[in-house]
């Protein structure tokens, strides 16, 4: 049985849209947080935010006693058009 490696660059745009299609199915954004715990490093975050595909906003949340702020990453039109969804998933 033969393995065949992907460059890094193709292994980053199948990182890429596979975190498009996370946010694509969670219109109100997710939590950088959850979408580490999904695989999705910062550095890609950032990529997609930086390539007009993603936004990211800071927004506080009560944990507990406390107040404590996080980043709200959600997918923008450009995002939906490069992986082919016109309209957002309800």
């Amino acid at each position: 049985m033969s393995v065949v490696a992907q460059s890094p660059k193709r292994r980053g745009k199948q990182q890429h849209q596979a975190a498009l299609r996370l946010l694509a199915a969670n219109p109100q954004g997710l939590a950088e947080g959850l979408l580490a715990a999904h695989g999705v490093t910062i550095e890609d975050m950032v990529a997609l935010v930086q390539a007009g595909l993603a936004t990211a906003m800071g927004e506080r949340v009560r944990a507990g006693d406390r107040v404590i702020e996080v980043a709200i990453v959600k997918i923008t039109d450009a995002g939906r058009k490069a992986i082919g969804q016109c309209e957002p998933i309800a």
